[in-house]
């Protein structure tokens, strides 16, 4: 008689639920950090078309190494911070998240550590799980703002394999400070320092990316998304920069064909889209702004943001404000520490309609507690 449970599921997996924010039908959704603005007819259309021709070879494989897409990648970020980045330089896969766990499978695993400093984006503890990897976390400032002192003798400290750190951080939305990436990556020495920009197209005017620095430091590692400022969250596709060696290894764990040709095929047509695809990130920078500024008007502690989204506190009971903002057809996200909200950068239809709401649910919970 086997002695193994039913479902036979890991130790590990036990009592655990799957990772994902509430997915529910109302008029103004504003809890998953998407780019309100769709794709134009346009490119819509282009890309359209190239998948239709790529329909026409699904009989056949795609190209295992996504060399026309991974060389499109590089062109891309050379204008955005990259310094002479090629194909060798650039990995896709389907989605950051992708990224993140080939990352941990090539880099981590058992006997292996992997370090980050909360609050911070929540599935990194769950890439670490599903590789065996343990997982350490730090402690950011009050101000979610990272003491790169305290980093640097944490990261000495526990010894990594990897250093996951996002930039702009989620969910708090703040950006590290320039001169981290040189102390987290001289700290961790061999290990792997991931600099999550997948809200880098957000960041402010002058906050650089750490592509800049990337030819200094060869255990540096920037990821980017299509999913938010690119529009394309539908299209599942996700990508880093990094040392030729660690592109390598991870061609070694990457599942065989592991990027449609579908896939490549829309992200290569909304490439060359990009300007138009970016057009709107200086509008949601405006409008991110200008609700940070009206949130701490209202008088809630709001975190400072580079990202397209914002995340404020304290909320007394934050559950209870989430489900009377949904009640009304808003849906922002519960998450980050106990008091705060986070809320995505939407239109500025929808904005005036989150404010309203807050506004009408805040009155209601002074009014009861009068």
């Amino acid at each position: 008689m086997s002695a193994l449970p039913w479902p036979p599921l890991r130790d590990a997996l036990v009592g655990e639920e799957p990772y994902g924010a509430p997915q529910l039908d109302v008029p103004v959704q504003l809890n998953t950090n998407e780019n309100p603005y769709g794709p134009s007819a346009a490119a819509a259309a282009d890309i359209a078309e190239a998948v239709r021709e790529a329909a026409l070879t699904l009989n056949r494989y795609p190209d295992r190494e996504a060399v026309a897409l991974r060389e499109a990648l590089a062109t891309y970020l050379n204008g955005d911070g990259g310094q002479g980045l090629t194909l060798a330089n650039l990995w896709a896969a389907n989605g950051s998240n992708e990224v993140m766990l080939q990352l941990l499978q090539a880099f981590g695993g058992p006997g292996r550590r992997a370090l980050s400093f909360a609050p911070t984006y929540s599935m990194y503890p769950e890439y670490a799980r599903d590789s065996l990897t343990e997982w350490v976390a730090g402690r950011r400032e009050g101000d979610f703002s990272l003491d790169l002192d305290a980093a640097r003798a944490k990261v000495l400290e526990v010894e990594p394999a990897v250093v996951l750190l996002p930039s702009p951080n989620n969910p708090t939305g703040t950006a590290l400070p320039p001169e981290a990436v040189q102390v987290l990556c001289e700290a961790a020495g061999n290990g792997i320092v991931v600099i999550d920009e997948a809200y880098g197209e957000f960041r402010r005017s002058g906050v650089p990316s750490a592509l800049e620095v990337l030819p200094q430091h060869r255990n540096l590692v920037v990821t980017r998304t299509m999913s938010k400022a690119f529009a394309l969250a539908g299209a599942r596709l996700g990508y880093l920069a990094a040392a030729p060696e660690i592109v390598d290894a991870l061609r070694i764990v990457r599942l065989p064909y592991h990027l449609s040709a579908v896939t490549q095929a829309a992200a290569l047509a909304a490439l060359r889209h990009a300007p138009e695809l970016l057009g709107k990130v200086d509008e949601l920078r405006e409008e991110r702004d200008a609700t940070v500024a009206w949130l701490r008007a209202q008088g809630f502690q709001v975190a400072d943001s580079d990202a397209n989204f914002v995340l404020f506190g304290s909320v007394a009971d934050r559950h209870a404000t989430w489900q009377a903002l949904v009640d009304r057809g808003v849906l922002i996200r519960e998450t980050g520490p106990d008091g705060w909200l986070r809320v995505s950068i939407g239109t500025p239809q929808e904005m005036q309609t989150f404010k309203q709401a807050l506004t009408e649910v805040r009155a209601e919970e002074e009014g009861g507690a009068a």
